[in-house]
């Protein structure tokens, strides 16, 4: 069994997400073309395919595998689970694992998160706190709450209701006629700071558009809805932890939830476990996944307060029940492996570690940001985006159609580094286990598509 072997197999049967199928066409003559790479086994940071080439895998399969692909402490925990319990339905029936894991959320989360709700995925969770939100307000009786706030730029899934509350044109556009309205306020977004602005004073600047928006529409608005700190699909884009803090106070003072998306930004990507806790906030909602089970499994889990589920404490017959499910909810070997990832995140110090690798990552990217043709440079723990730009001083982007980015990742790929560029925004989101000369590989294979790419 060789690559092409298994592309061609997979190219009569499979449809690929977040993809254009006929970038992957066989014998095409575009440049476009990308190569669709068969991995047959995985170790650590590295990806292998079917002939023995290796991929360093610096966006983390998507931004999931936080502790390296096959992790033996993980593997024999789902080996363990397998023995005992594969899965229960949580209808009526749970097992320990489920309560294990719960237990742990709640004692790691910011404080006030007692409860924990179950689903499948990051898009899964952001409907349940939707629905949650809402439906906890028609329950106090406060009927015309119905809307949702949401940040330009932002992202927060693909299933309907998170496609509503999102706000990246690409994924979003073409579903509109399906979608639910919300308010969209500009965001704190700091790639448009001015010349000299800090991130603080820029984050702060730009909240008086949400103050203003919370106090012309609380009335109506059931939730705020963000992504703490980094807008992941969204290029990127980074703020300051201000204007969490802001925006927790604002919630507070006009009666509207507040929903932290912590998905992609969760388990320590940001710096801390969670990157609500640089703004020292506890929200009404937050969202996890993606990092949750160590890139293993799917599930996903949202944790609220104990004041939201007594709303929907009652009898049966008065229809106040939070009647939501998935046939695989609290999957006992996606619990365990969550509870191990967790566990292995605590015991091995792994937070403190990151510290130490996200200074390695800043000092292999310093020089980047100094190219004519890279607009910018931004860290947030261990997430780090360059973004490309036609003309530095008029801040003049390159069209989309000429994907820059592409050639990046074309190149990455051709030197055994996984890269999967947002547009022109070239970014690294590795494994936590990754050591001084990948990062320096990783740096030098992104410089080199980088160069190439802009000389066209």
């Amino acid at each position: 069994m060789n690559n092409s072997s298994i592309v061609m197999r997979d190219l009569k049967v499979l449809w690929h997400p977040c993809s254009q199928m006929k970038d992957y066409a066989l014998h095409s003559n575009s440049q476009d073309t990308l190569p669709l790479i068969p991995i047959k086994s995985a170790n650590g940071v590295w990806l292998e395919d079917f002939e023995g080439k290796r991929y360093l895998d610096a966006i983390s399969s998507w931004w999931v595998n936080l502790l390296g692909h096959t992790n033996p402490i993980i593997n024999q925990a789902i080996k363990d689970q397998l023995e005992t319990l594969e899965h229960v339905m949580l209808g009526g029936l749970t097992h320990e694992t489920a309560v294990s894991l719960a237990e742990k959320l709640v004692s790691i989360t910011p404080p006030g998160l007692d409860k924990c709700f179950y689903a499948d995925n990051g898009s899964s969770a952001i409907e349940v706190a939707l629905k949650m939100s809402f439906h906890y307000w028609q329950n106090q009786g406060q009927i015309q709450k119905t809307k949702f706030i949401t940040l330009e730029n932002s992202y927060h899934g693909e299933t309907l209701g998170a496609l509503a509350v999102g706000d990246v044109a690409l994924y979003k556009n073409t579903y509109a006629p399906l979608l639910m309205e919300t308010i969209t306020v500009p965001g704190p977004d700091c790639y448009f700071r001015q010349e000299n602005e800090s991130w603080e004073d820029y984050s702060i600047r730009r909240f008086a558009v949400m103050e203003k928006t919370l106090e012309q529409h609380a009335d109506s608005v059931c939730a705020v809805i963000i992504e703490p700190l980094v807008q992941c699909a969204g290029n990127m884009r980074m703020y300051h932890p201000v204007y969490l803090k802001l925006l927790k106070k604002a919630c507070l003072h006009y009666n509207v939830h507040l929903i932290a998306d912590e998905i992609a930004v969760g388990f320590g990507r940001t710096g801390t476990l969670f990157a609500c806790e640089q703004g020292n906030i506890t929200p009404d909602f937050m969202c996890l996944s993606k990092g949750l089970t160590g890139g293993y499994l799917p599930l996903s889990a949202v944790m609220t307060t104990d004041g939201i589920y007594q709303a929907f404490y009652d009898d049966y017959q008065k229809l106040t029940g939070f009647l939501h499910s998935h046939s695989y909810t609290g999957n006992a070997l996606a619990c365990r492996a969550a509870l191990t990832t967790i566990e292995i995140l605590q015991q091995q110090n792994v937070i403190t570690n990151n510290q130490q690798l996200a200074n390695l990552m800043s000092n292999a990217t310093a020089e980047f940001a100094l190219h004519p043709n890279i607009a910018e440079v931004r860290q947030t723990g261990m997430i780090v985006a360059i973004e490309l730009i036609k003309n530095k001083q008029k801040r003049e982007a390159y069209p989309w159609q000429q994907r820059r980015g592409l050639k990046v990742y074309q190149h990455a790929l051709s030197q055994g580094v996984l890269l999967r560029p947002l547009g022109n925004v070239i970014y690294f989101m590795p494994p936590y286990v990754i050591n001084e000369s990948e990062i320096a590989l990783m740096a030098e294979v992104a410089w080199q598509g980088i160069q190439l790419a802009v000389r066209e």
